[in-house]
């Protein structure tokens, strides 16, 4: 019998006393220990008459079984369906009846919520808790492990994991044993992780950062996860002198630096920080390296294809760009209209091909079509160029480019020099519809202290950038929408300022400057 997940990640620790989870009350739990508890849920996926092939759908909170549930999963040749706690039971309903889950799998919180949209989908439930409790885990208490892996392929699919759907429904990316076991296989690599690291793990793991980069990689390579529910600081600082790498999205990384704990004493022994999810501010990596002395290490990727970029481990790390392609994988800048490579340093869409790359859209053989390749490069939709050197730098989504007069203005551009400015801790620069342009560009600034001088910055606009570039307007807030990896929401702040411009007849209408 082969499974070439189960085989390669999990199979040779069966019965190991080594730690693989370190938990923030002290506590730890082995990798024998972790298998058994697979184990068990696998026996009660086998008794649900779950087949392989067949989804299970989870919406549980972090937690060591929630962990277990997807190796769970790999055993049984079941696919694992991980959703965001945040979604209502009207979005759960969605990716039940898309999937066409045979087993749901919630927090025991949400069950009376979940029981008519798991009945309307012909799935089954059951609850898990963070304390090992729920009618999952009753199941399994008594149950014999089953440590025998069902027979899989590569090209088997071992996962879906859903789009977040902000231009349309959300789509099941569908991804094999390959692709994974690939992307684990290449970042252990390129990292350099061993059994010695211990990574401290604070991401969400319904999404592949957490989940397929963090857990993979800590599997492939035998280390330990310092493995905490969620997000917090002051915690994240008391464990760091415990742990010797970190995985993050760029928000842990500007909060860690508003503690004055987190310095070069706190930080001495850490090996690496990865970051990723969301691009990082050239002004957090510049704070980041004065504080610490360490350089983080960015890298790109996407729930179709995991990791494709990554700046070195050894060599130049560059701030704003999300380094070189990872080995075996292909990447190229395109022409969003014609697919045909655009000369270097220019502005095109991201096209990535290697074994990393999902297999399609679960029920869309359109839009699978629409983006994937006969030859086997994905469009991305990520606006980016590559220099002479192969460091890429991602300039936006094909989405947020803003076609203003005729003329293409990339965000990200603008982007980075608003983020230079006094009093400007960040900013997004969207497209808004306009009476004459079509759409112009309208900037969101996040004051930071007294905040900005706009008369100031339009000045310098003036001397320093084409007039077509100009924003029409700014607006000044606290912060940007931001979804749970810490991505902004530009889709957000579209509909929330989408009539900044025109009113009902379409006529240009006075605004203020700054929002309260």
């Amino acid at each position: 019998m082969a499974n070439p997940l189960f085989d390669q990640l999990f199979q040779p620790h069966i019965g190991s006393a080594a730690p693989f989870l370190f938990l923030p009350g002290g506590g730890r739990l082995s990798y024998g220990d972790f298998l058994t508890r697979a184990g068990r849920f696998a026996a009660v996926l086998r008794a649900a008459e779950l087949a392989p092939g067949d989804r299970l759908a989870v919406q549980i909170e972090k937690s060591p079984d929630a962990l277990a549930i997807y190796a769970a999963c790999v055993i049984s040749g079941v696919i694992f369906l991980p959703l965001n706690t945040a979604y209502a039971p009207a979005e759960v309903s969605y990716f039940l009846q898309d999937s066409g889950a045979k087993l749901i799998v919630c927090d025991p919180s949400k069950e009376d919520a979940l029981w008519p949209v798991a009945e309307a989908a012909g799935a089954q439930l059951a609850t898990l808790g963070v304390d090992a409790d729920g009618t999952f885990a009753e199941q399994a208490r008594d149950r014999a492990p089953q440590l025998s892996a069902t027979d899989r392929s590569g090209d088997d699919l071992a996962a879906f994991l859903y789009t977040s759907g902000t231009t349309g429904r959300s789509k099941g990316a569908m991804l094999t044993q390959d692709n994974l076991l690939s992307n684990a296989h290449t970042l252990t690599d390129a990292w350099e992780f061993t059994h010695s690291d211990v990574l401290l793990h604070a991401l969400p793991i319904f999404h592949t950062h957490g989940l397929f980069v963090a857990t993979n990689i800590t599997l492939q390579a035998g280390g330990a996860m310092m493995f905490l529910p969620k997000f917090d600081a002051d915690q994240m600082i008391a464990l760091m002198t415990r742990c010797t790498s970190m995985m993050g999205v760029p928000t842990f990384y500007t909060r860690l630096l508003d503690n004055p704990a987190f310095d070069r004493d706190l930080t001495g022994h850490m090996r690496l920080f990865i970051s990723g999810s969301a691009p990082m501010l050239k002004d957090t990596h510049d704070q980041f390296e004065a504080r610490t002395g360490h350089k983080v290490l960015e890298r790109y990727g996407m729930t179709e294809t995991n990791m494709n970029t990554s700046n070195p481990l050894h060599g130049q790390r560059r701030a704003g760009t999300v380094g070189l392609p990872l080995r075996g994988v292909e990447v190229k800048i395109c022409d969003p209209d014609t697919g045909v490579e655009v000369p270097q340093g220019e502005i095109g869409v991201i096209e990535v091909r290697g074994p990393n790359v999902f297999k399609g859209y679960w029920n869309m053989p359109e839009k699978t079509a629409e983006e994937l390749r006969d030859d086997g490069f994905f469009i991305t939709g990520d606006l980016a160029q590559m220099d002479a050197d192969g460091y890429v730098t991602i300039v936006g989504r094909g989405k947020d480019l803003i076609i203003s007069g005729g003329f293409n203005i990339y965000p990200k551009e603008l982007e980075m020099i608003l983020d230079d400015q006094p009093g400007v801790l960040e900013s997004a620069v969207i497209a808004v519809p306009h009476a004459d342009m079509g759409e112009a560009a309208l900037a969101v600034l996040v004051r930071s202290g007294a905040g900005p001088d706009l008369d100031a910055i339009r000045a310098m606009m003036g001397v320093d950038v084409a007039r077509f570039k100009h924003p029409r307007d700014y607006i000044v807030v606290d912060e940007l929408p931001r979804n749970t990896m810490g991505k902004v929401q530009k889709n957000v702040m579209r509909d929330t300022y989408g009539d900044w411009f025109v009113d009902a007849l379409g006529a240009a209408k006075p605004k203020p400057l700054v929002l309260k």
